[in-house]
């Protein structure tokens, strides 16, 4: 009721008058097509008792004539008709078609307007060059944290030093643990009498060895 007053049924209506102009052009159109195969057959069955009676009964033959050129005048009829129904079921689906279309372009058009909104051209440039922005500030920051170094740099000439200092105090030790030290280091570092001494005592060892292989060597030449 409340859709009758405010012409919801009638827009429903509008709606299906094509639908229902195509259908009643079907009925119609299937109806003239069994005509038509109904005056073939008349044609054809009174072209047979002309054809039969030529000879035998002429005028039997020229009423089967007869009927046959009206069965023929009414299928030029049922022909034309036919093809008038099939010119206007293609006109009203080719019209239905192209209000379809148009109602779904109004559609998408007035879904992109609510898209857009208010949005302009000078909004988009406006949000793209703060999108740049903001990539060359995160490109900045990246560059930044990269290659700037998280602790200080080593001196090296003070690592340099350390290490002599390290190596003198080890050296130090050493010196002061006699079972420790080199020979070489505890002869360089005694007293001028003492390293005579030893020197004496390494060439007396030295004298009694160059004997002994003499000693050996006129043994094996008198044998």
């Amino acid at each position: 009721m409340w859709g009758t007053w405010f012409g919801g049924n009638s827009a429903q209506r509008r709606k299906d008058a094509p639908k229902k102009a195509i259908l009643d052009l079907r009925q119609q159109l299937d109806m003239l097509q069994k005509r038509e195969r109904h005056l073939e057959n008349q044609m054809a069955n009174e072209d047979k008792k002309a054809r039969d009676n030529v000879s035998t009964n002429k005028t039997a033959a020229r009423a089967a004539l007869k009927r046959k050129k009206q069965h023929e005048h009414s299928l030029e009829q049922t022909n034309g008709q036919i093809s008038m129904l099939e010119q206007q079921i293609y006109s009203i689906e080719s019209a239905n078609i192209n209000q379809e279309t148009l109602a779904a372009m109004k559609n998408a058009g007035a879904a992109m307007k609510t898209i857009h909104g208010k949005m302009t051209m000078e909004d988009v440039d406006v949000t793209m060059e703060q999108l740049r922005e903001q990539h060359e500030l995160t490109q900045e920051i990246g560059n930044a944290i990269t290659s700037m170094p998280i602790t200080e740099p080593i001196d090296e000439d003070e690592l340099e030093t350390e290490l002599a200092d390290m190596e003198q105090e080890k050296l130090n030790e050493r010196m002061l643990d006699p079972g420790t030290v080199p020979v070489a280091d505890n002869v360089g570092r005694m007293p001028n009498a003492v390293q005579g001494e030893g020197k004496s005592k390494a060439q007396a060892v030295e004298e009694d060895d160059e004997e002994a292989e003499l000693r050996k060597l006129q043994a094996e030449m008198a044998m």
